[in-house]
């Protein structure tokens, strides 16, 4: 049985963020959608890999599963610690990459808004707010991780949930995820305009075979993959 749905409205006093921090956006209201589907409770593990502002993460907490997020960035893990405060929902926010913070820990659900804006500089970044959305010059240095490692954070019948950009290839997604052991399929597909980071990359995108000439919108996707 599916949880109570989840809606990004459900917050009383919606959300502060810190200067830099990823603000809640359509990608995290369809994969707010997707994650309304799977079975959370109070005996569900759960984990968050990029936070952000919490929201996701927040809203997990709100039908009493015991959440655990993880960003790289100070500024969202003090972004998501104060709005879990304000809104008095218990989530343990953990400081650090993923794989290190998590090792040795598996999980009912994984779900992920990692960064796949492909960039021209092939470089990930280390710091500023380009963290949160710049990922490799094919949008995948951190899906691939995701993919990678799923097997190890997910409990036999675990569920993980990741959304990105069909720029960066959802069959390659879906046959990393095969590949690793999982039963992947894309369960919602949404189409939105280009934001200013894709509208200033237009030139090189088109280079790359990325996107058609005065393409205006992006697909996103939402990836499930369970372990059987």
């Amino acid at each position: 049985m599916p949880s109570t749905a989840l809606s990004l409205a459900s917050l009383p006093g919606g959300l502060v963020a810190l200067p830099g921090v990823y603000q809640p956006q359509a990608d995290t209201r369809l994969l707010a959608a997707a994650l309304a589907h799977e079975d959370l409770g109070p005996h569900t593990q759960v984990l968050e890999i990029g936070t952000g502002t919490g929201a996701l993460a927040l809203h997990a907490a709100t039908t009493g599963a015991r959440v655990t997020a993880v960003d790289v960035s100070w500024s969202a893990v003090a972004t998501a610690r104060l709005n879990a405060w304000i809104h008095r929902l218990p989530l343990r926010v953990l400081h650090g990459d993923f794989e290190a913070r998590t090792t040795g820990q598996r999980f009912d659900i994984v779900f992920s808004n990692p960064p796949y804006v492909p960039a021209p500089d092939g470089r990930v970044p280390s710091r500023g707010p380009e963290r949160a959305w710049d990922a490799g010059r094919d949008g995948r240095a951190v899906i691939d991780r995701i993919c990678a490692d799923a097997p190890a954070l997910l409990r036999p019948g675990g569920v993980l949930l990741m959304v990105h950009s069909g720029l960066c290839g959802a069959g390659e997604t879906l046959d990393r995820l095969a590949g690793a052991g999982l039963d992947p399929e894309v369960t919602a597909t949404a189409s939105v305009p280009w934001g200013p980071v894709l509208r200033s990359r237009r030139s090189w995108l088109e280079q790359q075979g990325l996107a058609a000439e005065a393409e205006e919108r992006e697909e996103l996707v939402v990836i499930r993959a369970q372990r059987t």
